[in-house]
């Protein structure tokens, strides 16, 4: 915020000049009426005032239009960089704390969330400050001026914020229920789409859509009470601001009527006493447009405040590039403890070795992934690489030399070669074609559309799982680092898909470190040291079994 912190302040200073400008406009304007309607004055006798108002006007017209520009501009810069915080923090958070949330609701608080905050931030947050600064020029003036229309103006004044402030109780509390809508509908709808082939499968297509139909319509009957409150605010505070006038008019006029006011400063004060109401009203109509902005605001704090269970920092030391992975005396629990799901857990992958982890679904398998990633940490015990502990090393550096590949590989939106990419951005075509042909995917990626270059759309839809893994392993392939972690690489998969993902394993396990997940007995071929994870049977907790000695065996060759 500190870059962006000075577009506010000039949007707020380029609102008090507009007051400022307000106010020379009221009193040209009151004199040249005054000298041509009382004193007789002619065009020529008024010519240098008239010009004087037309430069003030068009002065305000563009102080008007720049405040706009640089409220934008603070939207802007705000939005882009809490769109970029928020992103880097799921990241941190890594795939752990993704698989907890809904991905549409992610989604529409990361895309439709930030949008949300634009007018609040170019509208309503630089109109708080105005809506005590302007008016306050305003008394600044009409207090010695006039001191009676002041001391109205002082009284009169809070009524609206007042107002605003019970009618904005209410609204409030319909706006969260909006934002929480909005959400669960957007969730719905991405789950709903996503499913949409299974839904057709099992003919259960109609009652999705009946359930998307009940959200939206439960979503427009919050949007338009929503609306209706709004509306009554706006009313609301026109009628007071109106009504405030006329208390001015009123007891202006009484003085004039007995010849205790002089025309001229009257017609001032009476063509200032709307402007000085005027930034309160606008505050009213910005609240209601910014409230959305806040409901997404708390979302967003909500997500930035969830901790990092390491943040990555290049201020430790490098991770070492080759070595012995090993876990020693871990023990892991999710919610604090009530659950564990590893007990004083030992683990060590020898270096060029793979080891398979295998176990019934519940044992604490893809959590040993995850504390290798550095996406928990372990409530006892220490993993360390190279001998090294990882908490003394950069996780962002540590992250970048292994390939990960899970059951469920992230595809995005794009073209098979920018899918391949992010493993390696500056890539060649030729290492693209390398990676594919070692992971056995070239063959069917040429006999796409388009090749290489050919759109697979959101989560590869258009592609067949075994397809979808093999182009994950290209990835792996690509990136080329030392360490590996394959969870699930051939689940969901028919047997000729297995063993073609068999095939591509080979080369991408050769003299590197890895650690295999897997319910695939086939797998254990490629290995060179199993793992088994059972459950205790007297208890609720998953724990790891025996020594690492006692679990290490080797497996059939």
């Amino acid at each position: 915020m500190t870059t962006q912190r000075p577009w506010l302040w000039v949007t707020i200073a380029l609102g008090a000049l507009t007051a400022v400008v307000a106010v020379g406009q009221a009193l040209l304007l009151s004199r040249v009426i005054a000298q041509v309607f009382l004193g007789g004055a002619d065009l020529a006798d008024v010519q240098a005032l008239l010009l004087g108002l037309v430069a003030l006007a068009l002065l305000r017209a563009a102080l008007s239009w720049a405040g706009e520009m640089t409220g934008q501009r603070l939207a802007s810069l705000v939005k882009q960089a809490l769109r970029e915080r928020v992103l880097t923090h799921l990241v941190a958070l890594g795939p752990t704390f993704v698989r907890g949330e809904r991905s549409g609701e992610l989604a529409n608080t990361t895309l439709g969330g930030v949008e949300a905050l634009d007018e609040y931030l170019s509208q309503y947050l630089p109109q708080v400050t105005l809506a005590a600064l302007m008016p306050l020029i305003v008394l600044v003036f009409v207090l010695p001026f006039d001191p009676l229309s002041g001391l109205v103006l002082m009284l009169t004044a809070p009524l609206i914020p007042l107002f605003l402030w019970l009618i904005g109780s209410l609204a409030k509390e319909l706006t969260a229920r909006q934002w929480a809508d909005m959400s669960r509908m957007s969730a719905h709808f991405l789950d709903t789409l996503q499913g949409l082939t299974t839904l057709k499968l099992f003919g259960r297509s109609r009652e999705r859509l009946q359930e998307v139909a009940t959200i939206s319509a439960q979503f427009g009957d919050v949007t338009m009470q929503v609306l209706r409150i709004a509306f009554l605010s706006a009313f609301a505070l026109e009628l007071i601001a109106s009504l405030s006038t006329a208390i001015i008019a009123v007891e202006i006029g009484l003085r004039l009527l007995y010849g205790r006011m002089a025309f001229e400063p009257a017609l001032t004060i009476l063509i200032l006493a709307p402007e000085f109401y005027l930034p309160l009203r606008l505050l009213g109509q910005r609240h209601h447009a910014g409230m959305a902005g806040k409901e997404a605001l708390g979302r967003i704090e909500a997500i930035l405040a969830t901790p990092v269970a390491v943040p990555p920092s290049p201020m430790r030391q490098a991770p070492p590039t080759h070595g012995d992975l090993e876990l020693k005396g871990v023990s892991f629990a999710y919610d604090h403890g009530a659950r564990p799901v590893l007990h004083q857990f030992d683990l060590r992958i020898p270096a060029g070795q793979t080891v398979a982890l295998v176990g019934p679904s519940g044992v604490g398998k893809s959590s040993v992934a995850a504390l290798l990633m550095g996406f928990v940490q372990p409530d006892e015990g220490s993993i360390s690489v190279g001998g090294v502990p990882l908490t003394e090393v950069d996780l962002g550096a540590w992250r970048q030399q292994v390939a990960w590949v899970s059951q469920h590989p992230a595809l995005f939106y794009g073209s098979v070669a920018e899918n391949l990419r992010l493993a390696r951005p500056d890539a060649s075509d030729e290492a693209l074609e390398v990676a594919a042909r070692a992971a056995g995917a070239h063959a069917f990626i040429t006999a796409l559309p388009q090749g290489y270059a050919t759109p697979i759309g959101e989560g590869g839809t258009r592609l067949s799982g075994g397809q979808r893994q093999r182009l994950a392993l290209a990835r792996a392939l690509l990136k080329d680092a030392p360490f590996v972690i394959l969870d699930e690489p051939t689940s969901h998969l028919d047997p000729a898909s297995e063993l073609e993902i068999r095939t591509a394993l080979r080369e991408l396990l050769r003299g590197r470190t890895a650690l295999i997940i897997t319910h695939s007995a086939s797998l254990l071929a490629e290995v060179d040291h199993v793992v088994q994870l059972e459950p205790l049977g007297d208890k609720e907790t998953m724990v790891a079994q025996g020594s690492p000695s006692a679990m290490l065996r080797e497996a059939p060759r």
